[in-house]
């Protein structure tokens, strides 16, 4: 109570900063890491409707929408532009070379092309990557424990999504060496995701896995009714998915990184640059299981697993 009218005062007399958020896909979809960063902004003194607006487009996976949203943010004269995955950031680093740009989360921002190293981005752009070189090995090696004898794994990735298409081989490479065969997967959308559907089918696949896309995340319920149906053991990058019924989610804490965000958004707004604050890289991961989804596959989670988990639906 003390330190609010201190944070608070600390910002200019009378300034309201406005903020354009650019989501990938909707407000009910984002609830959580949305509220995330809110709660940042509030910890910093930053109240929407007295010292602070925020201007949010959605686009609801449709990512070709996203040159239009920035456009839009120049247009209004916004302090900075925060983003959400790597679509948007370089939507938004070919839309403006001066508005300062927060990737609240994001891939790998030097493969895509939007910073020029992690520990000195350079130009107008900073933020929170989600990029952890092993993370695909592991949740490979994490569906192996949950499926024992597992040997044909199909994989959802979004064509569209350049940090999907900048993955793959990472992934590929992991199966390899762990003796799987992956099924490729695009579904970018609702189409293409009929379509792998049925490549599933005949693949033959044992299990499921899938690529980080918020695309894919609005079709979760389609996503996770297919593998419920198909008796397909399922390791997701949300864990909204495990929500819906999926059987595992491992992936870095997003409610932080958008928390983070806000920091972010702080630094600039009291006059850091972007080129001069180092791309963060997540530090905590979160390992959710629906032990009711497992009972329903005939799966028993091995101890080990179960220790390592942040969380247990029951």
């Amino acid at each position: 109570m003390l330190a609010l009218p201190l944070a608070v005062g600390a910002q200019q007399a009378g300034k309201v900063y406005r903020i354009a958020f650019l989501g990938a896909s909707s407000p009910a979809l984002e609830s959580g890491p949305i509220a995330a960063f809110r709660q940042g902004l509030r910890e910093l003194g930053y109240i929407e409707g007295q010292n602070i607006a925020i201007e949010y487009r959605w686009a609801e996976g449709q990512y070709d929408r996203y040159p239009a949203f920035v456009a839009e943010a120049v247009a209004l004269k916004v302090d900075v532009i925060v983003t959400e995955g790597t679509p948007a950031a370089i939507a938004a680093r070919d839309g403006t070379r001066t508005v300062p740009i927060v990737m609240a989360v994001i891939g790998d921002p030097v493969a895509a092309g939007v910073v020029s190293s992690v520990a000195r981005p350079g130009g107008n752009i900073t933020g929170s990557s989600s990029m952890s070189p092993e993370i695909d090995a592991k949740r490979l090696e994490l569906l192996k424990e949950l499926v024992p004898g597992v040997s044909r794994i199909a994989v959802l990735w979004n064509p569209a999504n350049p940090n999907n298409r900048a993955r793959i081989p990472t992934m590929q490479a992991a199966a390899k060496s762990l003796r799987l065969t992956l099924e490729l997967v695009g579904a970018g959308d609702s189409e293409q995701l009929e379509k792998g559907f049925g490549a599933i089918v005949s693949a033959r696949s044992q299990a499921l896995i899938m690529e980080s896309d918020l695309a894919l995340l609005a079709r979760r319920e389609r996503i996770v009714d297919f593998a419920t149906k198909r008796r397909l053991p399922g390791l997701y990058a949300y864990r909204e998915f495990v929500e819906a019924g999926g059987l595992a989610s491992y992936a870095p804490s997003y409610p932080a990184m958008f928390r983070r965000a806000a920091t972010y958004v702080d630094k600039i707004l009291k006059g850091a640059k972007p080129a001069d604050l180092p791309v963060e890289q997540p530090t905590r991961f979160e390992l959710v299981i629906n032990l009711k989804t497992a009972k329903a596959l005939g799966l028993t989670i091995p101890q080990s697993v179960l220790g390592r988990a942040d969380e247990l639906i029951q």
